[in-house]
């Protein structure tokens, strides 16, 4: 995501936080190369006018030209107004009840814009907060929307309200909202109908079961990669429902992010959750202050370490350390590392959120070597696993063989890891570098 923006951003931002002295024309300068970025972004012109203006009105002042440090001066206004536009913090939140009530969440878009999925995938990261979630399926337009939400609401493990031959969806809701109440649920969210384009009965059906439910959340679900259409539906879901928060799916797949910063701007209201992917688990908060973080090259650290913690077992991490220690790490716990990784979104995903992270291509991530790895140590037995010195030539030929490679790339793989195991060695004598390293992971070593 962000991809084109965060390489121009990064660049020229870079050129400039080294100089000593900044003068007007380096400002203007650059304020020319920012607003050509978000405009090649896909992002609405007068939000893109307002942000130049504003950011540069700030960067010629005294503040910047006569610090100490102006180029980091400058770095840090840009940072400043980006996370502004993006929707300043704490945008993100969800204003619901306690759980002695049951708050609601209205879904609702356009016709293919991942409203159901989306649904599905907000009631998992609900239940893993703590609260009793329930589903509704009031989309009686679109044929098998409703075995859609069944399917994946069995996923997630949540429960479906539904009627079966229901012809008012505004019935449906309110039925569902009472017995969410009765069966002491304190989150309901309702799936609603879309249309392939905006029309005054999809408005209608909205508005009258907005009425009926009264929601504490009308999220508006829309594809990302949709650019300014998206603003422009948004204004109108605005305008005729109103809206709480935006929810952008297919997130991951939009390289240039026009949609989420014009929305703010325009709609007046915050994106909240972004889809990063097709499994349940893919809907992450957006928080405007890492997104920002992503855009000008700095990275996003505190995600990727949220991810870690989700991922890596406590339990799993200090036999680690034991092993680091030991000098006992071998190529079973390198397979699970690697396994890891993958469950965390992929080396691609990991490296956007590293510092530079978008100056790292597709084409740089040789994916095809991870995939080799893996399916030669998954060829060996458990002992050669455990015990990397006894594979010789007639092992390496049947490794090989069995994970569909050749003895070259058999050979590399063992390099590699004896190289990776002396690095653990140099580890596990710096008790310092491992506790940080384990503090990340979530783990306090004892």
């Amino acid at each position: 995501m962000f991809e084109s923006l965060s390489q121009k951003f990064s660049n020229l931002l870079r050129s400039l936080s080294g100089k000593s002295k900044i003068s007007e024309k380096n400002i203007s300068d650059a304020m020319e190369v920012i607003k050509t970025a978000l405009i090649d972004a896909d992002v609405n012109l007068r939000v893109v006018r307002r942000f130049i203006n504003q950011t540069a009105e700030e960067a010629k002042g005294e503040k910047v030209l006569n610090a100490v440090d102006p180029g980091q001066q400058f770095v840090k206004i840009v940072y400043d107004k980006m996370v502004s536009l993006l929707g300043g913090e704490g945008s993100q939140n969800l204003e619901l009840k306690g759980p002695d009530v049951t708050s609601v969440i209205l879904m609702m878009g356009l016709q293919g814009s991942g409203k159901t999925t989306t649904a599905a995938k907000l009631a998992l990261k609900l239940s893993r907060q703590g609260r009793r979630v329930m589903l509704a399926a009031c989309d009686l337009v679109r044929p098998a929307a409703v075995l859609q939400l069944q399917i994946l609401a069995d996923q997630v493990k949540v429960p479906l309200y539904s009627e079966e031959g229901a012809k008012d969806p505004v019935k449906v809701a309110r039925n569902a909202l009472e017995k969410a109440r009765k069966g002491q649920y304190d989150t309901l969210i309702v799936d609603t109908s879309g249309r392939m384009h905006l029309d005054d009965q999809l408005m209608a059906e909205i508005v009258n079961i907005a009425s009926a439910i009264k929601p504490e959340e009308k999220l508006f679900v829309s594809d990302a990669m949709t650019g300014q259409n998206a603003v422009i539906i948004a204004q109108e879901f605005e305008q005729k429902v109103g809206i709480t928060g935006v929810v952008l799916s297919k997130f991951d797949s939009d390289t240039r992010g026009g949609a989420a910063m014009s929305i703010m701007g325009v709609v007046g209201k915050p994106v909240k959750f972004i889809g990063v992917g097709e499994k349940m688990e893919d809907l992450e908060i957006f928080y405007p202050d890492r997104i920002a973080s992503r855009i000008l090259g700095m990275g996003d650290v505190v995600s990727l370490v949220e991810k870690a913690q989700e991922t890596f077992d406590q339990e799993k991490a200090l036999k680690l350390q034991e092993k680091m220690a030991k000098s006992a790490f071998d190529l079973g716990d390198y397979l699970e590392q690697l396994e890891s990784m993958t469950k965390m979104g992929g080396i691609e995903k990991l490296a956007q959120m590293l510092p530079g992270g978008a100056s790292i291509s597709e084409d740089d991530i040789d994916k095809k070597e991870l995939l080799q790895e893996k399916a030669i140590i998954q060829s060996m037995t458990f002992s050669e696993r455990k015990n990397s010195y006894i594979i010789g030539p007639a092992r390496r030929k049947r490794i090989a063989k069995g994970s569909g490679t050749n003895l070259s790339d058999v050979s590399r793989l063992l390099k590699k890891f004896e190289k990776l195991r002396l690095q653990m060695k140099k580890i596990a004598k710096n008790k310092k570098y491992q506790a940080a390293l384990l503090q990340q992971m979530g783990v306090k070593p004892e």
